[in-house]
């Protein structure tokens, strides 16, 4: 199937990167919710906390990208509800685009909190499906 690297295999790994990142991310927005907009040049927001939630429910869903990284087979819900919300965001994100509501430049965390995603969680729910199938989940 799928190599292993030391014990672990290419999901473990992906799945904590995924975990560790998501709680930095949702870390430095709940601590520093103007850093974004400022960085995109954009207002601030006038109701900051709602934009600190988004960071804690970022963060909320590392803690379960690593709670799945121990077994992406038997946690496929996890990693779909991941992916879901990361095909949705970029989708909502467009729309915002589109509308103009939103910058283009403030999308530049779509590359690195969605897009980069895609295909491992993808391939989890792939290998999940495929084992639950073949019967060795």
């Amino acid at each position: 199937m799928h190599k292993k690297v030391a014990g672990r295999g290419w999901a473990f790994w992906w799945l904590w990167a995924a975990g560790v990142y998501n709680i930095v991310w949702g870390a430095a927005v709940v601590l520093f919710p103007a850093l974004l907009f400022d960085l995109a040049g954009m207002e601030q927001p006038r109701y900051p906390q709602l934009w600190q939630c988004i960071g804690m429910i970022v963060g909320v869903y590392g803690i379960g990208y690593i709670a799945a990284a121990r077994d992406h087979r038997r946690h496929w819900p996890i990693v779909l509800v991941g992916l879901l919300g990361k095909i949705f965001g970029p989708i909502g994100f467009a729309q915002a685009v589109i509308a103009g509501d939103l910058p283009i430049t403030f999308g530049i965390t779509i590359l690195t909190n969605d897009l980069v995603w895609w295909v491992p969680f993808t391939l989890m729910l792939r290998d999940a499906w495929r084992s639950h199938h073949k019967g060795e989940a």
